[in-house]
């Protein structure tokens, strides 16, 4: 599709060859990273020449879409197609022209990396910048100019199916993740296109919410992820979200798109459309969106033969320009944006990527096992024991332990080279030294195939859910451990978009078979595979409880690496996972899923619970998560101590340097996260008790001691002041809290700000 180079105006329009590769560590690898190189000045001269030359029709054409993912260029000018793809943990398989039916490629299999849960769990920027880069090199060997992902809304309820593909409850950590993982993948010359913005916080109706949320919740809590993607990162694409926000659909938001994104955070890049977001003419032409996608998306048999010249921002735009309704003004500024995203992408000297290669999934490995978290371990019973003179058994039991992860869940559906299934990843491991058995436990969803993609698995299943639970126990009782590998999995109402899920419940009568697991034997591990937080009524009776999340192509490599100790859990929570729905501010004050407005297709869902979500709820309510924002275990023990402040006050301009040592304890290699929260002594509004603003992770050996140095300036401190629209620190006295997780800061010292 790449082609119409060598022609008139060539010498104006080629290739954007950067002057030089910087070289950078961003990965935290000893291979430099080359990043590539934004020379705004030459692209801007290159746009301003571009757009001289080009026509009406060739200004309408290139700010919508011309199939399912593409997206025209100037062949008489020498521009490419553009090409988009998802999703954010891998690059989906091509699909037809018109159709959501597969293409039928044999070389669009790919690398599934794990989902951004995990990868925000791993409270590592490396790993982000890893991730973006990997993910990047995939997207160029298979031809795409733009990865429609990072996701970074905000987790405010564990029913939100699309969770699994968002970073978690914390602007702070999601921002801290975002910021590498885009740079990694733009280093490319392949666009990010962060999405949802924004409020994009549940799937139920999504087309229909109308989210009503202050001004101080919607810049402190949903905002910063996007504004850091905008400022630090310098994304190229951001995809607008369904929902509206103001009684307008987020795709065309006078507030969202104009006045924040593209006035107060001077984005030059391109809105897009989500899939089908648009809905008219004149919004789309006046409030911001700058590309249109998936308006009518079959192109063949609904809406009109020709969709694509039908779309909001095509022929009606046209139409719309000759009668003297618009001006070329807005048109212009939307084509100055696809343009130059066109010489950051098409048009830019790239190199030809990498596909499935032993390094990305060496990547997707080590993110996974960074991410897994360790919840409980009473007992220590992981790692698995299994050395002595008696071979050891161990019973798998779970669906979630053979079912492929990769396929379904949405628009992040892949087709994944390989998938190492935990039973899979258990048996290799343990060939040697132990007898593996599985029983299947429960049944849950036996399908497997999803948008034309087949996992080839027959998972049916006709015993009953009383023979399923008694054939496990029976080999429970004979084994020195058993493992479940349970959850949710990618199915309508669990973990996948398009809809939320029904109830807190783990599906399919698992806590049942828990339970009567954790009778039959007192080594029971249960491994949770999801994106979001489930109720555990057995949490007291089982002694380990590990958090898998859906981890990609080396799924069992890495889950067996935790189980058996040959990896050292590190992993934190990036949401808080409380006891019941009750205890999250959504729920308790009643405002999900909204209430639909009468005589409207329209529904009303107020974020009253405002600033306070996740911990931040628990802790202004004093609820008793299972686990805490920030929580993970490790198999060694560490000791925080010795917290200074470079100064005792400071002033807005200055920089609070935050030094702790860190010392592992115990006697196995491990990482710890070394978390600074801020508590605002008094204010003159309501703040939550502590917020994070900081955080570090290190690896130390065995009765190693680091020192960890984290920076405290203005923005930490500061707060949204309605009254005057704008960021404030108020002077006065803050507190530095420092610990290893939300509900274990034991450090603490203060300081003022004049």
């Amino acid at each position: 599709m790449k082609q119409h180079f060598a022609i008139a105006f060539a010498f104006m329009l080629t290739a954007f060859s950067p002057a030089a590769q910087a070289q950078k560590h961003c990965c935290g690898s000893k291979t430099a990273l080359p990043v590539y190189l934004d020379d705004t000045k030459n692209i801007e001269q290159r746009v301003e020449d571009a757009l001289s030359r080009m026509t009406l029709d060739e200004k309408i054409g290139v700010i919508h879409a011309q199939s399912k993912f593409s997206a025209r260029g100037v062949p008489r000018l020498g521009l490419p197609d553009l090409w988009t793809d998802d999703g954010p943990h891998g690059v989906r398989p091509d699909v037809l022209w018109d159709e959501w039916v597969q293409a039928g490629q044999s070389n669009d299999s790919c690398v599934a990396f794990p989902a951004l849960t995990c990868l925000a769990a791993t409270w590592n920027p490396h790993m982000a910048c890893l991730y973006g880069r990997s993910l990047g090199e995939e997207a160029l060997y298979r031809g795409k100019d733009v990865l429609l992902g990072p996701g970074v809304n905000i987790y405010r309820t564990p029913l939100n199916g699309r969770n699994f593909e968002y970073m978690g409850e914390d602007p702070w950590l999601t921002s801290t993740m975002v910021v590498p993982y885009i740079k990694g993948l733009q280093s490319n010359g392949v666009a990010a296109c962060v999405k949802h913005y924004a409020l994009n916080d549940d799937e139920e109706n999504r087309h229909k919410v109308n989210v009503i949320v202050s001004d101080r919740a919607l810049h402190e809590i949903y905002l910063p992820a996007f504004k850091a993607a905008v400022q630090k990162a310098h994304v190229w694409s951001i995809m607008g979200s369904y929902n509206l926000y103001n009684n307008e659909h987020n795709c065309h938001n006078d507030i969202l798109l104009n006045k924040i994104l593209k006035h107060d955070w001077n984005f030059d890049g391109v809105v897009v459309s989500d899939w089908g977001g648009a809905h008219d003419t004149d919004q789309a032409v006046k409030n911001g969106l700058d590309m249109e996608f998936g308006t009518w998306t079959n192109g063949l048999s609904k809406g009109t033969s020709n969709a694509y010249d039908n779309y909001y921002l095509a022929m009606p735009y046209k139409k719309g320009i000759l009668s003297g309704k618009y001006t070329e003004k807005e048109l212009n500024d939307k084509v100055r944006r696809v343009l130059r995203l066109y010489f950051r992408t098409t048009m830019a000297k790239r190199g030809h990527g990498f596909l499935c290669s032993e390094a990305h999934y060496e990547a997707a490995k080590d993110i996974a096992e960074e991410g897994i978290v360790l919840l409980q371990n009473k007992g220590n019973v992981l790692p698995l024991q299994l050395n002595g003179s008696k071979r050891k058994k161990v019973l798998v039991v779970g669906e979630n332990a053979i079912k492929m992860m990769t396929v379904g869940g949405g628009s992040s559906s892949l087709k994944a080279q390989h998938e190492i299934s935990p039973l899979q990843g258990l048996r290799d491991r343990l060939k040697d030294i132990a007898e593996v058995e599985y029983e299947r436990g429960y049944v849950g969803d036996t399908t497997g195939n999803y948008n034309g993609v087949t996992t080839g698995q027959d998972l049916r299943d006709n015993r009953s859910k009383q023979q399923l639970i008694a054939d496990a126990v029976a080999k429970a009782k004979e084994a020195d451990y058993v493992v479940v590998f349970g959850g949710l999995n990618k199915s309508e109402h669990q973990d996948a978009e398009g809809n939320d899920r029904k109830t807190y419940d783990m599906p399919y009568a698992q806590d049942e078979l828990v339970g009567a697991l954790a009778k039959a034997n007192k080594n029971v591990v249960f491994v949770n595979i999801s994106g979001n937080a489930v109720a555990m009524p057995w949490k007291n009776a089982v002694p380990a409880i590990v958090q898998g999340w859906f981890i990609g192509s080396e799924a069992g490599k890495a889950l067996a690496a935790v189980l058996c100790g040959d990896a050292n859990p590190s992993g934190k929570l990036p949401f808080t996972w409380p006891a019941s729905l009750n205890d999250v501010g959504a729920h308790a004050l009643g405002t999900y899923p909204g209430t639909w407005r009468k005589g409207h297709k329209i529904i009303d869902e107020e974020y009253k619970e405002g600033i306070y979500v996740g911990y931040r709820w628990a802790d202004a309510h004093k609820t008793h998560p299972l686990f805490a924002f920030g929580h993970g275990l490790s198999y060694t023990t560490f000791k925080l101590s010795n917290l200074s402040l470079s100064s005792a006050a400071i002033t807005a301009n200055d920089t609070l340097r935050v030094k702790v040592s860190v010392t592992n304890t115990g006697k196995r290699a491990g990482a710890e996260v070394v978390q600074l929260y801020i508590h605002d002594d008094k204010a003159s509004v309501d703040r939550p008790y502590k917020e994070l603003k900081g955080f570090r992770k290190v690896f130390l050996q065995p009765g190693e001691t680091k020192d960890v140095e984290m920076t405290i300036a203005k923005d930490a401190l500061s707060f949204y002041d309605e009254t005057t629209a704008a960021w404030k620190a108020e002077p006065g006295t803050f507190t530095v809290l420092v610990g290893n997780a939300s509900d274990n800061l034991t450090l603490r010292k203060g300081f003022t700000l004049k």
